[in-house]
């Protein structure tokens, strides 16, 4: 049941998530504990948590939560764009984000990737080989996108601990079929002429692109507690 914890002499209201639900449904009647969790997986948030791991937001986290979700509905806003406001406002949650579905549009060479990658040019070419990474090739030089460097970079981690790009490539191909089945969910929005309709099609591929990066999260996790189990 949704409760709000009462608030004490050192310690400030504090509301959990389903609260938050039940106290903005009126203005915001599609709002989902799942959406509040992508948000947060987003970056967009940072609720305390308690020390069996359940979210307690903050006024000021419900404040943070209503405008953006003001600033999607009313501005049509993506979430990149609102996250890079309220950068600006030096408000951003220090936790890690998730990556989102629009790339910066930066561009990196061979030698920047690697060193922010902290990979070796070797394994970045066989990253390409295996379709991990996918660069662009101008005037004989390779070319990469800022997106490329979280890739690499993961990739990177996962090789020493003896994964070697050939093995990575399962990654790579459980992602394809992922993102083709999302993208059947949404592809008459995102072929529309419509700005406003591709860019909510666009909002939505995202939201379900964290529900799907969390449930393959929770599997996997499940897999491997049964393998250490047996």
């Amino acid at each position: 049941m949704s409760t709000t914890t009462e608030p004490t002499a050192t310690q400030p209201r504090l509301h959990t998530i389903g609260a938050v639900c039940e106290r903005l449904r009126a203005e915001f009647p599609d709002i989902s504990i799942s959406k509040i969790r992508y948000l947060e997986d987003q970056g967009l948030l940072s609720p305390r948590r308690t020390r069996g791991g359940y979210r307690l937001f903050s006024e000021g986290d419900v404040e943070r939560l209503e405008t953006i979700l003001r600033l999607q509905r009313d501005e049509f806003l993506p979430l990149r764009v609102i996250r890079d406001s309220l950068d600006l406002r030096g408000t951003t949650p220090a936790k890690r984000r998730a990556p989102a579905l629009r790339d910066s549009g930066g561009e990196i060479d061979l030698p920047a990737l690697c060193q922010r990658a902290g990979i070796t040019p070797d394994f970045a070419r066989r990253l390409e080989e295996y379709d991990l990474v996918t660069p662009r090739i101008e005037a004989g030089e390779r070319i990469y996108r800022e997106s490329d460097v979280e890739i690499a970079a993961a990739c990177g981690r996962l090789a020493r601990h003896g994964l070697d790009a050939r093995h990575l490539r399962a990654f790579r191909t459980a992602a394809g079929r992922q993102s083709a089945l999302l993208e059947q969910l949404v592809a008459p929005g995102l072929r529309s002429r419509d700005l406003e309709r591709r860019r909510a099609a666009l909002d939505d591929l995202e939201a379900l692109a964290g529900v799907a990066t969390e449930l393959a999260q929770h599997l996997l996790v499940r897999d491997l507690r049964e393998a250490s189990e047996r």
